[in-house]
């Protein structure tokens, strides 16, 4: 057998071994992952992919043991800031180890094969975890290959940030040789995540967050189901569905995504993301009070209260039960709640809750004064 052949069993190998690593990365299984592309790099360890698939897993967990796990987590709503513990250490170096071999690997490749669309590509994604410059290496990409979709996942984000940018910083990153394009940016992504690549299910996620951006929420919902019919194990695909169709105008659908959710986590031994107890809870609660529930909700709401999380998480849960409670009446429980969220939503700079806080209490006081003036 000669050495190309050996090469491309090798490489077949590699590939089954990171799909069947990807299924358990997607599922919240990110050590079973970790360990499974470990077995793929120690079966054929000069294969770039594996090692860039590794880092990825790496930098998945970090986020998820951190608590940003949610589409809320990434709109810029909320200053997402460090868990009180930093990094694990052992995360941290396997990721910067393993995404330098994987540019390491990339760039002999690219040196010895720099008409090859697959070796650009793998250079172009290991470095797009660093930087997002790395656009102008994927779209080389495109232009050796048209067919190589998958490489507009990071062309296809480069173009959409930039076309959310103040318009001075558009016009600085155009004469830097970076072009934006809202729309064009989505459908490149569109198409990254119908390419048949190790790509694909990340694209799908990603457009989760851009459609919830765009206010397409009943798109997101599609990619989210799915993704839920992809990967059953994934409890937070049920959250995520349970966040995003209120926003759809769909409580009830969301009452039902959350129930289900709710009872794959009581079943879940895994462990859980920070803040994620207090962001299901807080999640249900807010459906409750949106379908009339007040008891439900209360009840929900001082579950999340009583969890370790985020403040904005806490603020957001002091909003809400400070609206059921001046919807009772209590007007004076309702201001020490807006309170609590406007304090604790600040802390975290998470300005949309800040801004119905002040104008919820202001009209709580309004509705109170005109009370107290009535014959």
């Amino acid at each position: 057998m000669v050495a190309t052949d050996q090469d491309a069993i090798a490489a077949a190998d590699t590939a089954a071994r990171a799909a069947r690593a990807r299924s358990l990365l997607y599922s919240l299984d990110y050590d079973l992952a970790r360990a499974a592309l470990g077995d793929a790099i120690a079966a054929d360890p000069r294969n770039p992919s594996a090692y860039r698939q590794l880092a990825a897993a790496d930098w998945l967990k970090l986020l998820f043991d951190g608590g940003a796990v949610l589409v809320d987590d990434y709109l810029g709503e909320v200053k997402q800031r460090p868990r009180r513990a930093p990094p694990a250490p052992d995360l941290d170096t396997e990721f910067h180890q393993a995404i330098a071999r994987a540019i390491a690997l990339s760039d002999e490749r690219v040196r010895d094969r720099p008409h090859d669309a697959d070796a650009r590509f793998e250079l172009g994604a290991a470095l797009g975890y660093l930087a997002s410059y790395t656009a102008t290496i994927d779209r080389r990409v495109l232009q050796l290959d048209a067919r190589r979709q998958d490489a507009g996942l990071i062309v296809g984000l480069y173009r959409y940030a930039v076309s959310t940018l103040p318009a001075p910083w558009r016009l600085l990153a155009h004469f830097a040789g970076f072009g934006g394009g809202r729309e064009r940016g989505l459908r490149m992504v569109e198409e990254a995540a119908a390419y048949p690549a190790d790509s694909r299910v990340n694209a799908l996620f990603t457009l989760i967050v851009m459609y919830s951006r765009e206010a397409r929420d009943d798109a997101a919902l599609d990619v989210l189901r799915q993704l839920q019919h992809d990967y059953p194990r994934n409890r937070l695909l049920w959250l995520e569905a349970g966040s995003t169709a209120p926003r759809a105008g769909r409580p009830a659908a969301a009452r039902q995504w959350l129930e289900a959710g709710l009872q794959k986590l009581s079943a879940d031994s895994r462990p859980r993301a920070f803040g994620e107890d207090a962001r299901w809870r807080l999640t249900y609660g807010t459906t409750l009070a949106a379908l009339h529930d007040r008891a439900g909700a209360q009840r929900e709401l001082a579950a999340a209260l009583a969890l370790d999380a985020p403040d904005w998480v806490r603020g957001r849960a002091h909003k809400e039960a400070g609206s059921i409670a001046d919807a009772a009446g209590g007007r004076t429980n309702a201001a020490d709640h807006y309170r609590l969220a406007i304090r604790l939503c600040g802390a975290d700079d998470d300005a949309a809750c800040v801004d119905d806080a002040k104008r919820l209490l202001d009209a709580s006081r309004r509705a109170g004064a005109g009370n107290a003036v009535r014959p």
